[in-house]
């Protein structure tokens, strides 16, 4: 009788601090792997976003020219595809709904390159999260086609 109410009391007295400290430490294991997982998607997911932007981007240079008869120059840049360049007759716009050219996912500048790599007569590219030039995770337009 005696040897249950030693168990009973031992069982009432709760989790040691060795298994509290065990079962926070598990918790945080579990949580750096969830928040690892969530930080890496995030990313993918605004190159995703600057894929699609640049393709939308695309589609409207290539409305531009089909209007203008050709694509913006190099000093007219994407600001071309808002307000009207001097000089032309033929431009219809503004080719962009916003009022503003649009930044990447990272609100860095999409740059603008004539002529583009791989013959293209354009290229729009993004930074990426480092906005340098050259910069690990640089998307463009001309390795999209």
């Amino acid at each position: 009788m005696l040897e249950k109410k030693t168990l009973k009391r031992q069982w009432q007295r709760g989790m040691t601090l060795i298994e509290i400290l065990v079962v926070l430490v598990l918790l945080g294991i579990v949580m750096a792997i969830v928040a690892g997982n969530f930080i890496g998607q995030g990313e993918k997911a605004k190159a995703d976003a600057a894929r699609i932007e640049i393709q939308q981007i695309s589609q409207t240079l290539d409305l531009f020219k089909l209007e203008v008869g050709r694509y913006p120059t190099q000093s007219e840049g994407l600001q071309a595809l808002i307000t009207k360049p001097s000089g032309l007759n033929r431009w219809n716009g503004p080719y962009w709904k916003k009022n503003q050219v649009p930044k990447d996912p990272w609100q860095n500048e999409y740059k603008y390159v004539v002529p583009g790599k791989n013959n293209q007569p354009y290229e729009v590219i993004s930074m990426g999260p480092d906005g340098r030039e050259g910069g690990e995770g640089a998307i463009s337009s001309a390795d999209l086609q």
